[in-house]
């Protein structure tokens, strides 16, 4: 019988457990889990974060290649498993450096079922099988096990090492619920595996000697090479590592990270919302899993819980608001309807009540709070209200006095109002599409007047920024990089943002080799240096990233772009890190204890990186940028289909489902760009360049008009393809290309 019948096969064998090297066929809930034992310090490892040393390699989303080393009691492994049929998985494990003699360090390979079932050892095949409702599954290994022993669990095994040592024989066992294949490092430095499912035992044991005959996929290519190189690697290790299954909602989701202990497991808001938007780089389904795992905090009340664990359910208070911009940028990705309405009820309640919850004095500006519903932890408290913008303890909240009658804080809060406004500009193009005009209208004039008070409200004119504020009317002291933030919700005037572009730059507040700090250098607060004291946020720089660009300016969005890149690679080349906040001086990641080494939106930093070439962005749509260095990006999702980037001696040449479409030299912004089946589109932005634009493989079709600005653009056969003549200029210019419907030779 399948227990998690609704799992895409790809993704079937994977390492769905919190155990990363414990591969899992979800479907069956069979495991493979390796064991490891020191007969020196007489301690096993199961090979988990939180309690050994393990570092993450590589991990494609679908399983297909995953990597990682391991040290114990001295002795490292690198595991490899990778699979060409979503059936079967092959395995292997190469001893790199040991703590004693290899005869007495042992893995084992423990094979069990959710279900309980027992496995059996055939000693004549050379095969461990297991019969799981009316399947089988198969592991075969490429040594012979030294012996093959049983247990009940794997708690048992581990206490077997721990109690009785290698030499042992009690245990043996050829059927058992748990049978553990062992080998030790003498005799099989380097071993291999295979585990295969079919539908008889004679196919598994075919399946499992063919993968395990086969050759490994290794060699993998890199999926970002060149400029900003490994980004979107990066990007994909860490949202396929924390992928995992929830087995108490029997549903897949990334968590913030597979290494924290909050309970069976734990959703925030906001980070799931990010979860969403990374995972869709690569995976429709991941974004839509992550996006079900977000809105499933949705309350009755109307506000999505500000986080839901197995242990509690901060009901009472929520998040800013991101989810309508992240919903928006992977429809703008995938192209795919659906998304927008699957989730905007539940995105459209929650800015509701916002309005309803969260502005005690019908002032149009939103303030932080905790309302009377729920038992939650820090209910009815200042601590609890502060989570309501995520910077649970930034120095911007230290002025803020709790009122108990409003349940509110005392401050209008400038990143939660921004956050607002940008979710209701949001929603209402949702709306738009989707056919909702009345809601459109309200969240459109929403967006509008929120913008509005932003810009008069939250300005502090003596010292020429954004800045919190009390409700009776003085600004708060404290900055954070949240003074950047009416940049993303539109909200600041030019005058506004020229200023906000001169505290950007200053070392004595933002700027620094490694930026955004989370609260200004010359702060007091700023050399606490714990959490959102001073520490930089991969949250906090890609939402400003995304405000710089909307007000088009590129050079310090690049800027910022380029220091988050530099930031996260710092620790993730040699340590694999990625990490959930860092040290603004020095840009370490773990240099105090409340930082997890492991989280999903530190993934927002490469981001950013991929997005100055590739990018889905709110308000100008697919963009493609030229850097003119060589580069190589994908593959990735598109809405039309797998995406890759090539550059290559200046040439920027754009990829679909592996074929060559589109092709230009020149080094300026190409965004709104469309396909259709008869043409494309774009808006060419301003550039000091001539170049041109090739549009690949349109030998068959007859040209209809090439049209620049709606007039006549010059335009040239070379060979197979069209090139489009782009001249100099200042400003941006829409590009239209229409081809007949009839196949016929040009004309």
């Amino acid at each position: 019988m399948l227990k998690h019948a609704t799992i895409p096969i790809e993704r079937a064998w994977n390492t769905w457990s919190d155990r990363p090297a414990e591969m899992v066929f979800l479907p069956l809930g069979v495991r493979v889990t390796p064991i490891l034992y020191s007969t020196r310090t007489r301690t096993t490892s199961a090979i988990e974060p939180r309690r050994d040393a393990v570092r993450l390699g590589r991990h494609a989303i679908d399983g297909s290649l995953i990597e990682l080393e391991t040290d114990h009691a001295g002795t490292t492994l690198a595991f490899l498993w990778d699979k060409t049929d979503p059936f079967a998985i092959r395995g292997e494990w190469h001893g790199k450096t040991s703590g004693e003699w290899g005869l007495r360090f042992w893995i084992a390979l423990a094979i069990s079922s959710e279900g309980g079932e027992s496995v059996q050892y055939r000693v004549d095949d050379g095969v461990a099988l297991l019969k799981a409702g009316t399947r089988y599954v198969a592991v075969a290994s490429a040594d012979a096990p030294v012996q093959v022993t049983g247990h009940d669990d794997l708690d048992a095994l581990r206490a077997d090492f721990e109690t009785n040592g290698y030499f042992y024989l009690g245990s043996r066992s050829n059927d058992a619920p748990v049978l553990a294949l062992r080998f030790n490092l003498e005799m099989m430095r380097h071993g291999a595996y295979a585990a295969a499912v079919a539908d008889s035992a004679e196919l598994a044991i075919e399946k499992a000697r063919a993968e395990l005959a086969r050759k490994t996929a290794a060699g993998r290519a890199d999926d970002y090479a060149g400029l900003y190189a490994g980004s979107l690697d990066a990007i994909r290790d860490v949202v396929a590592w924390n992928t995992i299954w929830d087995a108490t909602n029997a549903r897949p989701y990334t968590a913030v990270t597979r290494i924290w202990n909050l309970g069976k497991f734990a959703v925030w808001y906001n980070d799931q919302i990010f979860a969403a938007q990374l995972a869709g780089t690569f995976d429709a389904d991941l974004a839509r899993e992550n996006l079900a795992a977000a809105l499933a905090g949705a309350t009755p009340q109307g506000n999505i819980a500000c986080i839901v664990t197995s242990n509690d359910a901060w009901v009472d208070r929520s998040q800013p608001p991101h989810g309508a911009l992240a919903v928006w940028q992977l429809y703008q990705r995938t192209g795919e309807r659906s998304l927008l309405e699957a989730n905007y009820l539940a995105l459209a309640r929650n800015q509701r009540w916002w309005r309803k919850s969260r502005d005690p004095e019908m002032r149009g500006l939103l303030s932080c709070g905790t309302s009377d519903v729920g038992e939650a932890l820090y209910k009815g408290t200042a601590f609890g209200a502060r989570n309501e913008t995520g910077m649970d303890n930034s120095p911007t909240h230290d002025e803020a006095i709790y009122d108990p009658e409003t349940r509110t804080l005392s401050t209008f809060d400038l990143g939660l109002n921004c956050a607002a406004a940008l979710d209701a500009e949001m929603l209402a193009r949702m709306a738009q599409i989707l056919g909702h005009a009345e809601d459109a209208i309200e969240f459109a004039g929403i967006a509008e007047s929120s913008r509005r008070l932003i810009r008069e409200e939250l300005w502090d004119d003596s010292r020429k920024i954004f800045a919190n504020r009390q409700r009776s009317g003085g600004f708060v002291r404290s900055l954070s990089p949240t003074s950047f933030y009416p940049l993303f919700c539109g909200a600041a005037s030019d005058e506004q943002a020229a200023f906000l572009l001169q505290h950007l730059a200053d070392e004595r507040t933002f700027a620094g080799t490694f930026g955004l700090p989370n609260v200004t250098r010359d702060d007091p607060a700023f050399a606490d240096n714990v959490y959102w004291r001073g520490r930089i946020w991969p949250n906090v720089n890609y939402m400003v990233w995304l405000g710089l660009r909307r007000y088009g300016f590129y050079a310090e969005a690049t800027r910022l772009a380029e220091m988050s890149h530099a930031l996260f690679m710092k620790s993730w080349h040699q340590d694999r890190i990625a990490a959930e906040n860092y040290n603004a001086t020095t840009g370490e990641a773990m240099d105090q204890g409340d930082t997890d080494p492991f989280y999903i939106w530190a993934a927002l930093l490469p981001l950013m990186a991929v997005g100055e070439v590739v990018d889905f962005d709110p308000w100008k749509g697919w963009e493609i940028r030229n850097p003119g260095r060589d580069t190589t990006i994908g593959p990735m999702l598109s809405p039309m289909g797998e995406l890759r980037i090539r550059v290559e001696n200046e040439l920027l040449t754009l990829e679909l489902g592996g074929k060559p479409r589109l092709a230009t030299d020149l080094r300026a912004r190409l965004s709104n760009l469309a396909f259709w089946p008869c043409g494309l589109s774009c808006v060419i932005g301003a550039t000091d360049a001539a170049g041109s634009i090739r549009i690949v493989d349109v030998e068959a079709l007859s040209v209809v008009a090439v049209r620049m600005d709606g007039a006549d653009a010059r335009w040239s056969r070379v060979g197979g393809d069209l090139q489009i003549e782009v001249g100099p200029a200042r400003v941006a210019r829409t590009l239209e290309v229409h081809f007949s419907t009839a196949r016929n030779a040009p004309s």
